[in-house]
């Protein structure tokens, strides 16, 4: 079947968001900035005739005045400034005038929408520097361990010529390493353990009889001197979000949990979960069990029910109710339905280890909750870890409303202006690029059938490997990567797959993607968060090649992935691909109608023709309910966090047996 091609498919741009700085007021905020990075220029040909002794010693001076009390507003010009000296001689790097803007847009807890390739990791040592200095800490969260380790690792020799100390939290860390990387004046992380942290010293101070106070003021240790365990983290002061859109709102749906494991019950509720992932299989839908695609929910019809009881059960499970049966087969039925391996996650080492929806990267630490997590490890027959019931709580929203000042930095914020504007209280502020973009959109082409897709896909990848143009295709799961890498190899072309299992290469893997005649598979934005360069000649021939093979459950997850070329000001050209076959279908307008569009779309031409709008309609349904589950959530922790402590509790922990 033909392509269709169309123009009003990708990013959409022009538009105004709630919460997106615009008017008067953001033209005079600019104005404003733009005269403080003017401010700060004065400074560079003083600073350029002083000695690294001379820059720490200055620095040390602008730690004492705001510690003494100055705002840290009037510090500014000069702290940036220094940070920008510090930056050239010690990893020759200069900070450009648009990234001291951005870093003034962030000092002031803004979410700063800076394009790829704009350097938001040297931006981000402007705002930690200046917070520093008020010796209360300044943390970077990131969205895992290597990009935490990698920053840190780049920029420290920036903050050390400074006379700051610089710290990282990895997964693996011992409670005395990491107290020690909370204790330093600036602390690279991720969410995740930045939260389980804060959730692991309530839990200890709890058991102390200690107050919260006792680490969440100054965050003084002398009191602890004499008591053996200790918390690790001390006053929350400010943080930095790096890709701030896929940390305060992609994982925003799941909340951190620590668990406890009742014992007792433990082998019951093993055999429970093992027995429903066995039985699962037997149950089919509308006649056994109702299917909610709105909310995918599944429930089990009178017969389902009668199939239930008629099932053999082994004795360990008589003494389980009939209606929690029914709700562990219910369970069960979900995960053998929605969730497949090398998809939505995978097996590593004997565990299931999630593959974040988003990124595509392995959620490391991360488990579904409800159950789910325990089903599909009774699915994959692997260890059931079964948490029976949570020691503490925490949601990424309120971990990062606890902190007095909250900025963030993505290439992909405006879409989302609305939600940082009602949850975070942050207004979007989009960064001028320091070159003109020069990335253009290809019209967009659609298929009846997904196997027409990928045909049509190889086939342009073949025609721009010939060119000697760099490709780099983005799909939404392990399993289509490996699809297409299939008919790659089929078709003789050399390529890299890059997926949650290449997670240790993906650095270097995304670092060639620019490379002349590169063919590069990546899962959704595997490999965010590293720069792709350009090879010699490569621009000359037009530049990287972006190909989108669906569109995602959020506009700006595509649009992440269209910014992996045209960075700098170089030539970049990307197009998306598209069938009545893609999930996105599916995910918007449930299954009937999903089937509906896929047994038309193999038929009649006449329907691909005219459907253009269908993919962003389904793509701003999804878009809305994952933002109502987000808000659903927030509206029920903060039910909770009252309740609890109108009772005298700690609104973190649950209460003790």
């Amino acid at each position: 079947m033909k392509a269709v091609q169309a123009d009003d498919q990708g990013p959409q741009s022009g538009r105004t968001h709630a919460g997106l700085l615009s008017g008067g007021a953001f033209k005079w905020r600019m104005a404003r900035w733009r005269g403080m990075v003017d401010e700060i220029a004065t400074f560079e040909p003083t600073l350029q005739n002083e000695t690294d002794h001379q820059l720490k010693k200055r620095g040390l001076s602008l730690r004492f005045r705001a510690k003494s009390g100055e705002k840290l507003d009037r510090l500014l010009p000069e702290a940036y400034a220094l940070v920008r000296e510090a930056a050239v001689r010690s990893i020759g790097m200069r900070h450009f005038d648009v990234q001291v803007f951005g870093g003034i847009a962030l000092f002031r807890g803004n979410m700063a929408e800076m394009e790829t390739g704009e350097g938001k990791t040297l931006t981000a040592t402007l705002p930690l520097y200046l917070h520093s200095l008020s010796g209360k800490g300044a943390h970077l969260a990131t969205v895992n361990d290597y990009l935490a380790a990698r920053d840190a690792e780049w920029m420290s020799p920036v903050y050390r010529l400074l006379g700051l100390t610089v710290g990282v939290i990895q997964s693996q860390d011992t409670q005395d390493q990491r107290r020690e990387a909370y204790a330093c004046d600036i602390t690279y992380g991720t969410a995740k353990e930045f939260g389980f942290d804060f959730l692991r010293d309530r839990l200890l101070l709890r058991r102390m009889g200690r107050q919260q106070g006792d680490f969440l003021g100054e965050g003084s240790t002398e009191r602890w001197d004499d008591t053996g365990e200790q918390p690790v983290q001390r006053s929350v002061h400010f943080a930095l979000v790096d890709e701030a859109d896929s940390v305060l709102i992609d994982e925003a749906r799941t909340p951190l949990i620590i668990g406890s494991l009742g014992e007792e019950a433990r082998e019951q509720v093993v055999a429970t979960y093992q027995w429903a992932a066995k039985h699962a299989p037997e149950f089919e839908e509308e006649e056994h069990y109702d299917y909610e695609h709105e909310t995918k929910k599944v429930e089990l019809t009178a017969t389902g029910r009668q199939v239930l009881r008629s099932l053999t059960q082994p004795d360990i499970l008589r003494a389980v109710g009939l209606i929690d049966l029914y709700q562990y087969m219910e369970r069960a039925i979900k995960v053998h339905r929605d969730f497949h391996l090398d998809r939505e996650y995978v097996v590593r080492d004997g565990e299931i280890v999630i593959v974040d929806e988003f990124t595509g990267r392995l959620a490391e630490g991360r488990k579904w909750r409800d159950g789910i997590h325990q089903a599909i490890e009774a699915q994959e027959e692997v260890e059931v870890t079964v948490p029976t019931g949570q020691a503490a709580r925490i949601t990424v929203q309120d971990l990062f409303l606890r902190y007095r000042h909250l900025a963030g930095m993505t290439g992909t914020a405006r879409s989302s202006a609305r939600e940082f504007r009602k949850i975070y209280k942050a207004r979007v502020v989009q960064i001028p690029t320091n070159k003109p973009v020069r990335r253009h959109r290809l019209a967009a082409c659609i298929y009846g059938t997904a196997e027409a897709k990928w045909r049509a896909i190889a086939e342009e990848i073949r025609e721009m490997h010939e060119l000697g143009r760099p490709v780099l295709i983005g799909t939404r799961s392990i399993d289509k990567s490996e699809h297409l890498s299939q008919l790659l190899s089929q078709n003789g072309i050399d390529h890299q797959v890059l997926n949650a299992r290449e997670v240790a290469k993906e650095a270097k893997i995304v670092e060639r993607a620019g490379e002349a005649g590169k063919v590069t598979v990546a899962t959704n934005m595997a490999g965010r968060g590293t720069d792709i360069k350009l090879g010699e000649g490569v621009a000359e021939n037009g530049g990287l090649h972006v190909i989108l093979t669906e569109m995602h459950d959020a506009a700006r997850i595509d649009r992440q992935l269209c910014g992996r070329c045209g960075r700098q000001g170089d030539l970049g050209t990307f197009r998306y691909h598209l069938s009545l076959e893609d999930d996105i279908i599916q995910s918007g307008f449930g299954r009937k109608r999903a089937d509906r569009y896929r047994d038309l779309g193999a038929k009649a031409t006449e329907l691909v023709d005219n459907c253009s709008g269908i993919f962003r309609k389904a793509q701003k349904k999804v878009e809305r309910r994952h933002f109502r589950d987000r808000s659903v959530l927030l509206h029920h922790e903060k039910q909770r966090k009252k309740m609890q402590r109108e009772m005298g509790q700690d609104p973190y922990l649950d209460t003790p047996d």
